[in-house]
């Protein structure tokens, strides 16, 4: 039997989402249908709004509301402008907030180098980290990109970039298994991460 194509499109629609596939698109789909149709159109006007209603800090390239011009996690006098945390995904950051353990800034770089992504060095944050590093004459750039593969490449690549700076290079150390993305880490493992930082 065919499903009816309103159905169909919905499901369509899920398994556009990373690591949705077929069956698990039916069962949010199967989700929607039975429940009252004001979650239907909640989750409709969030998606509709979401590229109206946040951008990236032009400075950090974290998420924030588009009424802010940057980010608070910058602009706040508490945190330290001379500590930058670079981090490849804006959720990275939050991941780190909650271990409640850091109080320096961070910069967003977009995504992982990955030749077979066709990602590549100019396509992420690194001009304006250097830029950064510069005007807030930071004193200790600290690499917390995921540790796998691409992670490990781009925080190389970021290494020599910076070396010649004489700013302090330090790298999340124990805590982090192999091919664990930072978002989905625990706050006690980042925690013990930040704490277990070594010189690179």
């Amino acid at each position: 039997m065919n499903l009816p194509s309103a159905l169909e499109d919905l499901i369509d629609s899920f398994k556009l989402l990373p690591g949705v596939g077929s069956r698990s698109a039916e069962r949010y789909a199967n989700y929607i249908i039975k429940r009252s149709p004001d979650i239907a159109q909640r989750l409709a006007e969030n998606l509709n709004d979401i590229h109206q209603k946040i951008k990236y800090c032009p400075i950090t390239f974290a998420l924030i509301s588009s009424d802010q011009n940057y980010s608070e996690l910058y602009t706040d006098p508490k945190r330290n402008k001379q500590i930058v945390a670079i981090v490849s995904e804006p959720f990275d950051i939050y991941a780190i907030e909650n271990t409640n353990q850091y109080k320096g800034t961070y910069h967003v770089l977009g995504g992982l180098i990955s030749p077979l992504d066709n990602i590549s060095p100019e396509q992420l944050h690194i001009k304006e980290l250097l830029k950064r590093i510069k005007q807030d004459e930071v004193k200790e750039v600290i690499l917390a990109t995921n540790v796998s593969v691409e992670g490990e490449s781009t925080a190389l690549y970021i290494q020599s970039q910076i070396k010649a700076s004489g700013v302090k290079l330090t790298r999340l150390a124990q805590g982090l298994p192999m091919g664990v993305d930072l978002e989905y880490a625990d706050p006690m493992t980042l925690s013990k991460a930040l704490e277990g930082r070594r010189s690179i």
